[in-house]
């Protein structure tokens, strides 16, 4: 090819031949996907290739493999991190960001029960943290990059709390089809990111039903008495967003709590990706 018109083309057929192969044709479509990058690359058009949600012309959905080319290398950077972490979709408009919000689950609610083994096998429950003034429930993932993006955060706010109150994460992601995110590679992600919490695995993924988390990360904070005073973002910062990682928000929640005070009832959902339900696993609100 010698024109980057011409490599467009090439883009938008591959792309369109990926979409409509089946899983069983995954491994093809991966092969066609890397030829095209390399080649679109050899002309300097900048090319990712990863899986999304797609929903076609006449309304079929899936998760498919999917080919995004632009001349842009900032937009080609955002594309790569979205369909690594499977967080992207596409529809007949073109590529777009997939941002999940959490439900927001009442306040008032009372912790729901969980009793879940982290990587090694160590079970921890509710219970275990009955004796702390307040509890911090996070679900988490390995591979988000909206979890990657506050992961240094974070570990300091467990740092940081150690002592002065409970905390736990939970993965509840289906790790079949996301496998960066199973127990062998929570304890890798706990041990690099420095987590000094429990990070536990939810294989059935009822406890992130009970909860009704919906994203990654998402975040709840309960009182003594195990009510839900807080739920929603650690902070109003965002991978693409320039704010600064700082987690004042759930900072000043269990600030409140701690200071024996109802945290601010006006409280902002955190923004994510969409926790990876099993197949035929996924709960109505979803």
């Amino acid at each position: 090819m010698t024109s980057g018109t011409t490599s467009w083309q090439e883009a938008q057929s591959a792309s369109r031949t990926v979409r409509a192969l089946e899983h069983s044709a995954w491994v093809t479509a991966i092969a066609l996907a890397a030829a095209t990058v390399e080649m679109l690359a050899s002309e300097g058009v900048h090319a990712v290739g990863g899986f999304a949600e797609v929903v076609d012309d006449v309304g079929g959905s899936g998760r498919r493999l999917v080919l995004v080319a632009t001349t842009d290398p900032d937009e080609a950077a955002r594309a790569s991190g979205l369909l690594v972490a499977g967080s992207g979709s596409v529809t007949a408009g073109g590529f777009r960001m997939a941002r999940t919000p959490s439900t927001m689950l009442d306040l008032g609610t009372i912790a729901p029960d969980f009793r879940l083994p982290d990587p090694s096998g160590r079970v921890v429950a509710l219970d275990d943290f009955r004796d702390d003034p307040a509890l911090v429930v996070a679900f988490l993932c390995n591979h988000c990059p909206f979890v990657k993006h506050i992961r240094e955060g974070l570990a300091r706010f467990g740092r940081d709390y150690q002592g002065k109150i409970g905390m736990v994460a939970i993965n509840s992601n289906d790790v079949e089809h996301y496998p960066a995110d199973a127990p062998p590679k929570m304890a890798e992600e706990a041990k690099e990111a420095g987590y000094v919490f429990p990070y536990l695995f939810d294989a059935s993924q009822s406890v992130a039903k009970a909860y009704r988390a919906a994203c990654t990360p998402d975040f709840f904070l309960f009182d003594r008495t195990r009510r839900l005073v807080y739920r929603g973002q650690f902070d109003a910062s965002r991978p693409d967003s320039g704010i600064h990682v700082t987690g004042e928000d759930l900072r000043a929640a269990v600030d409140a709590v701690l200071a024996g005070q109802e945290p601010n009832a006006q409280q902002r959902p955190s923004l994510g990706c969409n926790i990876k339900w099993k197949e035929g696993n996924e709960p109505a609100y979803a």
